[in-house]
C-alpha cells in the first residue's frame, strides 16, 4: 500500500536476568481454613474486640488466587446466575413433552336453599306474591376429564425458545469466566503491591539504619576532633528524614495489607501477609502476534457477543413464530355421575388436533423481531470494538514486559554500583579524606537503586499479569503458561 511502512517486530526476549525467577514448580499448599469467611453473609460486628487484629497470616500468591475464588461475593452471585439460566433450559426443554391436565367437580345442591336465596333477592317475584311453598329437593353429583396435550408444530417457536435459553445460559458462564480473569487480576496486582509495600518498609529501615551509621561516624570524627559539627547536624537530618519515610513505609503496608484482605473477604480478626519473595513471575515466550491470535481465540468477551447474536437470532425467530400456524394434538377422556338418579355413571373421550393462527396482531410480533435484528447489529458491532480493544491491550501488556524486563537488569546493575559506591564513600569519610556529603548523597542513590529494582521486578509482573489476562485463561505461574522458564 502507498505509504505503509513495513515494520518488523522484536521477537520476545527470553534472556534470563540477573535476578531470581519464580519456581512454578514449588509444591502449593491449600490456605488454612480458618481464613475462609463467617458463613453468615449478614454478619455484623458491634463489639471493637470483634473487628481487632489479633493476627498476622502469611499467604503465597496461590493461596491469595485461591481464597479469593473461593471467597469472592460476585462470583458467588454469578454461580447462582448459571444455576438459574441451567434451570430455564430445564423449562424451555419441558415444551418438548406432553401436557396432561386434570379437572373435576363434586356439588352437592338443595333446591329450597337456592328457592330461598332467589327470593330474598326477588321479593316480588311471582313465587314470592303467590306464596308458593317450598319444595325441598337435594342432589349431588360428580364430573372430572383428564385430558393429554402436545404441540405438534409451533412453527419453530419450541425449538428457538431452547437455543435462546441455552444461549443465555452460555453467556452466563462466559460471564462467570471473563468475572474471574478480573478477579485473578485484581488479585494479583494488590498482592504485588502489597509485596512493594513490604519491600518499601526493608528498604526504609536500611536507610535509616545507613543514616545512624553515618551520624555514628559522624559523632566519633568531631569527638576526635577531626569532624565539624557540620556533619553532625547533616546526619542528624539525614537520619530524622530516613526515620519519617519509615513511618510513611510501614502505614503504606498496613493499608496494601487491608486492601488484599478486603478483596480476599477474610474474617475480621485476621491480618495478612506476603510470604512469597519478591521475584520475577515468569519468562513470555510468544512473539507480539502469536499472543494478539490467542487472545483473539480465548478472550470470553468475543464469545460473549457472538453467542449474543445467537441470543438475538432466536429470539427474532421466536417472535415471528407467534404469528405463525401452531398445532396441537389431544386426548381427552370426560365422567359423569348423578348419584341420586339411578342412573350409572355415563363416560366419553375424544380426540383430534387443533390449530390456532394469529392473522393480524396489529404489528406487534414483526416489531420485536425487528427490535432483536437491531440487537444483532449491536451485538457485531460491539465485536469489532471489543477485538480491537484487546488487541491494544495485549501490545500495550507486551511492551510493558519488555521495557521493564530490560529495566531489571539495568536496576541490578546499579544496586551493585550504588552499593559499593556507599561503601567507599563512608571508608573515605572514616579516613577523613572525604565528606559527609559524599556519603549522604551515596546512601540516597542506593535507597533509590533500591527502590527502582523493586519496581521494575513488580512493574514486570504486573505487565506479565495483565499480559495473562490480555490473552485470558493462563494462570500465573501455570506450567502451561508461555510465562514460564
Amino acid at each position: 500500500l502507498p505509504g505503509l511502512v513495513l515494520e518488523q517486530t522484536r521477537p520476545a526476549t527470553v534472556t534470563t536476568p540477573s535476578v531470581p525467577i519464580a519456581d512454578p514448580t514449588r509444591p502449593y499448599t491449600p490456605p488454612p481454613d480458618y481464613l475462609n469467611p463467617v458463613a453468615n453473609p449478614l454478619q455484623f460486628p458491634t463489639k471493637p474486640e470483634e473487628v481487632t487484629l489479633i493476627g498476622t497470616q502469611p499467604i503465597t500468591l496461590a493461596q491469595a488466587l485461591e481464597l479469593a475464588r473461593r471467597n469472592s461475593r460476585s462470583l458467588q452471585v454469578i454461580e447462582l446466575q448459571v444455576q438459574s439460566s441451567r434451570l430455564a433450559v430445564r423449562e424451555a426443554r419441558a415444551a418438548e413433552l406432553p401436557s396432561v391436565n386434570l379437572n373435576g367437580t363434586v356439588s352437592y345442591t338443595d333446591s329450597a336453599s337456592a328457592e330461598l336465596s332467589n327470593r330474598r333477592r326477588d321479593p316480588n317475584s311471582l313465587a314470592a306474591l303467590l306464596g308458593q311453598q317450598n319444595q325441598s329437593t337435594t342432589s349431588s353429583s360428580l364430573s372430572g376429564t383428564i385430558e393429554v396435550t402436545y404441540s405438534l408444530d409451533t412453527s419453530g417457536g419450541r425449538s428457538a425458545a431452547i437455543a435462546a435459553a441455552e444461549r443465555q445460559l452460555r453467556i452466563n458462564e462466559l460471564e462467570y469466566e471473563r468475572q474471574l480473569e478480573i478477579l485473578r487480576l485484581d488479585v494479583t496486582t494488590d498482592y504485588y503491591a502489597l509485596q512493594e509495600a513490604d519491600q518499601q518498609v526493608e528498604i526504609a529501615k536500611q536507610a535509616v539504619r545507613n543514616a545512624e551509621q553515618s551520624l555514628k561516624d559522624a559523632k566519633a570524627l568531631e569527638e576526635a576532633g577531626v569532624g565539624t559539627r557540620f556533619d553532625v547536624l547533616r546526619s542528624e537530618v539525614q537520619l530524622a528524614n530516613a526515620k519519617q519515610d519509615l513511618v510513611r513505609a510501614i502505614s503504606a503496608q498496613r493499608v496494601s495489607r487491608r486492601q488484599l484482605a478486603q478483596r480476599l473477604s477474610i474474617p475480621q480478626s485476621i491480618d495478612i501477609a506476603a510470604a512469597d519473595p519478591v521475584a520475577i513471575a515468569g519468562l513470555w515466550s510468544l512473539s507480539l502476534e502469536d499472543s494478539i491470535i490467542m487472545a483473539f481465540k480465548n478472550r470470553p468477551e468475543l464469545e460473549q457477543q457472538l453467542v449474543q447474536r445467537e441470543l438475538s437470532e432466536k429470539q427474532r425467530d421466536l417472535a415471528l413464530a407467534s404469528i405463525r400456524p401452531q398445532v396441537s394434538l389431544f386426548a381427552n377422556y370426560s365422567v359423569l355421575d348423578q348419584f341420586d338418579d339411578n342412573i350409572g355413571s355415563a363416560d366419553g373421550y375424544a380426540i383430534g388436533a387443533r390449530v390456532n393462527w394469529t392473522l393480524y396482531d396489529g404489528g406487534a410480533s414483526v416489531a420485536r423481531a425487528q427490535q432483536r435484528e437491531q440487537d444483532i447489529a449491536i451485538a457485531e458491532t460491539r465485536f469489532a470494538d471489543i477485538r480491537n480493544q484487546i488487541r491494544f491491550q495485549v501490545e500495550q501488556a507486551y511492551s510493558n514486559l519488555q521495557a521493564n524486563f530490560e529495566n531489571i537488569q539495568t536496576a541490578a546493575l546499579a544496586v551493585e554500583q550504588a552499593e559499593e559506591s556507599l561503601r567507599l564513600a563512608r571508608l573515605r569519610f572514616q579516613a577523613g579524606v572525604g565528606t559527609q556529603t559524599e556519603v549522604i548523597n551515596a546512601e540516597t542513590e542506593l535507597t533509590r537503586a533500591q527502590v527502582n529494582r523493586l519496581r521494575a521486578i513488580l512493574d514486570y509482573n504486573r505487565a506479565l499479569a495483565s499480559l495473562q489476562r490480555a490473552i485470558s485463561n493462563l494462570a500465573a505461574g501455570s506450567s502451561t503458561s508461555p510465562a514460564s522458564n
